[in-house]
């Protein structure tokens, strides 16, 4: 992995279906639902391998938290909100209005759905968990039936 302009990935099988995840050989920087991108190399070596790992752990409900570097690349604004969404415990929610509040801006609660919606590391930063004010599921880049698994799987698993 010396080119680190390189980007490799692995795909994962779920009851989603595939999820692929993406690393610059240092860092997990994307995943998505499908299979690889064109022009990602499949290798499951080093930072992949353990992704792959977690992110299996993570799809049969017996892993909380991944433990994985990150590289996000975003504004600083979507950085915090990304930053914001890791600290959402495992099988809770909250509302966008919230995390606008808590990265600073009680009325940026568009700007961090548009900053939901660019998370380049779905599932592993946890946008799923960020849910509308009234309780509804909104908004989700996977689509909302996606959304709707990974918060039913935790909340099956989260009193483990």
């Amino acid at each position: 992995m010396e080119n680190q302009s390189t980007l490799y990935g692995c795909v994962v099988h779920s009851a989603m279906g595939p999820v692929s995840i993406i690393s610059n050989g240092r860092a997990i920087v994307g995943t998505s639902f499908g299979d690889l991108p064109e022009g990602v190399q499949n290798q499951e070596l080093g930072v992949l391998a353990q992704a792959c790992k977690q992110m299996k752990e993570y799809l049969s409900g017996t892993r909380k938290q991944f433990e994985l570097p990150l590289e996000m690349n975003g504004t600083p604004f979507q950085k915090r909100v990304w930053n914001a969404l890791l600290e959402i415990p495992y099988g809770k929610t909250c509302s966008y209005k919230q995390i606008a509040i808590k990265v600073g801006n009680s009325k940026a609660t568009r700007a961090v759905g548009m900053a939901n919606n660019r998370n380049p590391i779905g599932i592993i930063v946890p946008c799923h968990r960020v849910i509308g004010a009234n309780g509804t599921l909104v908004g989700y880049a996977g689509g909302l039936s996606f959304k709707k698994f990974l918060l039913e799987l935790e909340s099956s698993h989260a009193d483990d």
